[in-house]
């Protein structure tokens, strides 16, 4: 038996929580969006946005009002993408590990399995679709205008945000968080307040997906160029005759690896705006010749100019998740319900039945693991058969680590654009950040152990237990637990330290204040800007999608105000 759920464990872990569930399979007529292969090779814009992820879309189809844009993103449409469009490929565009994946997978120094989007919307077209607002004081601190930053969230949630259907097992979690203490009910909100709530979601009452690519339906369409498959790998720059360097163009490659050259027209108010990203965007500012200088002459690279806090200041939120086998069946649904303790944790669920048959064509329980674990051989060596016809049923309950106070860095592996950089996050490195996952880890046990969850619950499996079985599953490649203790229940600290993993929200890398000004332009360059993940040294609440497309947005108002004003 414990085999079995620590097989089905891991299995469902992968499916829960690293899903793209659900998407339109009706494509938009987007008659602006083309591959770059056969794309002229020189072009002339007003706006170039490297990256058309969360922050891109949003952000390209505002500045197409009243200028031309160009957006350039090196992966494809999310459109028509089975991995993508449909539950019945429950996990499969993590699993896929191809070139032409819209996921690329890669391993921090700390040993934890991570992914990078490589698709038209970014991120949302492969998370699990929570959707909330940072709060207020979030937005204060930011240095943000709270009105437009209101009418940009609701911008977003008039294409992309629902409420989500709210079934028996997510209630169950609700009414046990709000058990044990975590109050008030806020009942079903966008907005990011402490208490327990139901947010909202990117997936339809039909169980579509609605991505950050949908935002591009607001685009002019005489006022936008889409290329997919263009990857950019240099940011140009005049520095003769000028005080300080200033972005002029970009170069980029086809799927073919043929050169293109995009450049601004003439006009002080274009600009290059960076959204490849919190890897993508310090990666290709070093890789065009702002970082710190030492790393760049290491890679032969001309310096443009040498600025030290470029790759610096990464962060990623710890995620630990408790697998609960439940004696009852529990509906599919991925994060609904939040618990906002106020503790420096955020409590989350997920659940589900009957994934033992592994999900879409061609697909198998070794894809699920694949999504963790290069290592998906261990499958076999372990004996860990998963019976198609044993079902799985029971759910995930997690904490997230807000923040995080721990900070790491990003350098160049090679001087390839898609070829990953080296990354190290130093999970709980900071003692504060173990603190709030033993506490986060507390009220999950709590929550388990409440009347309200009792049903989806075997009366005779302890939460040590339950955090043996958990345990017990390779989901990252940190060293395994060793010694004589090593079969005995982990304590929480042991449990957080052994069982991290990613909830996808990495930033940091071109934060505010050290690589960008207030207004996201590049300190010491003229005509560059980045606005994306890679800004931010704090996340922005429970999961930062809603306010990466705010900002998005956002940001497109404030630059078009200025353009106009002048």
């Amino acid at each position: 038996m414990d085999r079995f759920w620590s097989w089905t464990t891991f299995t469902a872990l992968s499916l829960f929580i690293h899903s793209p569930i659900c998407s339109s399979d009706k494509a938009p007529n987007y008659s602006f969006m083309r591959d770059a292969t056969g794309t002229p090779t020189t072009s002339y814009y007003d706006y170039i946005i490297i990256g058309g992820g969360t922050a891109g879309c949003p952000l390209a189809a505002t500045l197409s009002q009243n200028a031309s844009v160009l957006l350039l993103e090196r992966g494809g449409a999310p459109y028509n993408n089975p991995n993508i469009t449909r539950l019945s490929a429950f996990g499969a565009a993590l699993s896929d590990l191809s070139d032409a994946s819209p996921s690329q997978r890669f391993v921090s120094e700390d040993g934890v399995i991570n992914a990078r989007a490589r698709v038209l919307g970014g991120g949302s077209a492969l998370n699990a679709g929570f959707y909330t607002r940072a709060g207020t004081k979030y937005v204060r601190n930011m240095g943000w205008d709270g009105g437009l930053a209101n009418e940009s969230y609701r911008w977003v949630e008039a294409k992309v945000a629902f409420q989500p259907p709210m079934g028996r097992w997510q209630t169950a979690v609700r009414d046990a968080l709000l058990e044990v203490g975590i109050v008030p009910n806020n009942g079903f909100t966008y907005d990011h307040i402490n208490g327990t709530k139901f947010g909202g979601t990117i997936f339809d009452q039909n169980g579509h997906r609605h991505t950050a690519a949908d935002l591009l339906e607001y685009a002019n369409p005489e006022g936008i160029t889409v290329l997919l498959h263009a990857t950019v790998h240099q940011i140009l720059f005049r520095t003769r005759g000028t005080t300080k360097p200033i972005a002029n163009g970009v170069v980029y490659r086809d799927r073919a690896g043929q050169p293109h050259r995009a450049y601004l027209k003439e006009g002080s108010f274009n600009e290059i705006i960076v959204s490849a990203g919190t890897l993508g965007s310090p990666q290709l500012l070093m890789l065009s010749g702002v970082g710190p200088s030492a790393q760049l002459q290491a890679q032969n690279i001309t310096v443009v100019m040498d600025q030290p806090h470029v790759g610096q200041g990464m962060y990623d939120n710890p995620m630990n998740a408790v697998f609960i086998p439940s004696p009852v069946p529990v509906e599919v649904s991925l994060i609904e319900v939040v618990g906002i303790t106020g503790e420096g944790t955020y409590v989350e669920a997920a659940g589900g039945e009957n994934f033992g048959g592994g999900g879409g064509s061609g697909s198998s329980a070794k894809d699920y693991y694949a999504m963790f674990s290069p290592k998906a051989t261990l499958l076999e060596s372990n004996s860990m058969k998963l019976s198609s016809a044993q079902p799985f049923q029971g759910g995930f309950i997690l904490e997230k680590v807000m923040g995080p106070l721990s900070t790491g860095h990003l350098e160049l592996r090679t001087r390839n654009p898609s070829d990953n950089p080296v990354v190290t996050f130093n999970y709980f490195q900071h003692p504060d950040d173990l603190k709030r996952c033993v506490r986060g880890i507390q009220t999950i046990e709590r929550v388990v152990q409440s009347k309200a969850f009792a049903r989806f619950k075997y009366a005779d499996m302890t939460f040590e237990y339950l955090l043996n079985l958990t345990a017990s599953t390779p989901v990252n490649l940190r060293p395994p637990r060793s010694g004589p203790g090593a079969s005995l229940p982990p304590s929480a600290e042991e449990f957080c330290q052994h069982t991290v993993t990613t909830i996808w929200h990495y930033h940091g890398g071109c934060v505010v204040g050290r690589v960008v000004d207030g207004d996201y332009k590049v300190i010491g360059i003229d005509r560059l800007r980045v606005i994306d993940m890679s800004t931010v040294g704090y996340c922005p609440g429970t999961n930062p999608q809603a306010t990466v497309m705010m900002l998005g947005r956002y940001m497109g108002v404030k630059i078009m105000r200025e353009r106009l004003a002048n």
